[in-house]
C-alpha cells in the first residue's frame, strides 16, 4: 500500500489525444472512472466543443466542431503533496484509447486558472446555441434556400452572430427590400 497522500487541491491538465479521438477518449475516460474506482482522483473530463450547423441540397444537419482538436482536459489529482506523480491514476490517464500523453509529457505543467475559465466560459457561451459551419461576411451575394423567399439572391446588410440571423437585400417587385433570416436558410452564391 502506497503511503502517498493527495495533494489536496484539484487541477486541470491538457491530455493529447490522436486526430478525431477526443470524443472516445472522452467516453472512455467517463466510462471507467468508477469502474476502476477513480473517482477520488479525476473529478471532470472535458472536450470543448460546439454545435454547428449546415444545410446541404436544402437539408439542415448538425454536427459537433471541437474547440481544441487533438485535446481533452482533465480535472484531477496528479500529485501527491510531496509534488511526486500519483501512479494510479497517471497510468489510467495515459492508458486510455485515443490519448497520446500529458502535455508536458513526463512533468505535466497544470494549466493557469485563467486558461481553464476562459475554456470553460467558451464551453459555456455554446452551450444551446447552433452556429454556422460558414461564416457571413457584410455585403456578400447569397441565395435564400429556405422559406417565402427561396431562390432570390441578395447582399448581407447585418448579421447578427448571437442569434444566428442576418438581414439581407433582396429585390422585390425592383425595390430592395430587407429580409431577416436564419443563417441555414441562405447558402453562398457561387460564381461558375
Amino acid at each position: 500500500m502506497s503511503t502517498q497522500t493527495i495533494n489536496t487541491e484539484a487541477q486541470w491538465f491538457a491530455i493529447q489525444t490522436y486526430s478525431n479521438q477526443e470524443a472516445k477518449a472522452k467516453r472512455y475516460l467517463d466510462k471507467f472512472i468508477p469502474i476502476e474506482e477513480m473517482e477520488d482522483y479525476i473529478f471532470e473530463v472535458l472536450m470543448p466543443a460546439e454545435t454547428v450547423t449546415d444545410v446541404k441540397a436544402g437539408k439542415k444537419t448538425q454536427k459537433t466542431r471541437k474547440f481544441y482538436p487533438g485535446y481533452v482536459f482533465i480535472k484531477m489529482h496528479l500529485f501527491d503533496d510531496q509534488g511526486k506523480i500519483l501512479q494510479k491514476p497517471w497510468y489510467f490517464v495515459r492508458g486510455t484509447q485515443g490519448v497520446i500523453n500529458f502535455v508536458g509529457g513526463d512533468r505535466p505543467v497544470a494549466l493557469k486558472k485563467d486558461e481553464i475559465e476562459r475554456i470553460i466560459n467558451q464551453v459555456k457561451e455554446a452551450e444551446g446555441k447552433e452556429v454556422p459551419s460558414v461564416r457571413f461576411n457584410l455585403g456578400e451575394e447569397v441565395k435564400i434556400t429556405d422559406g417565402p423567399f427561396m431562390n432570390l439572391t441578395g447582399s448581407i446588410d447585418e448579421v447578427d452572430a448571437d442569434r444566428g440571423k442576418l438581414k439581407v437585400s433582396v429585390s422585390i417587385f425592383g425595390r430592395q427590400t430587407p429580409v431577416e433570416l436564419e443563417f441555414w436558410q441562405i447558402e453562398r452564391v457561387t460564381e461558375s
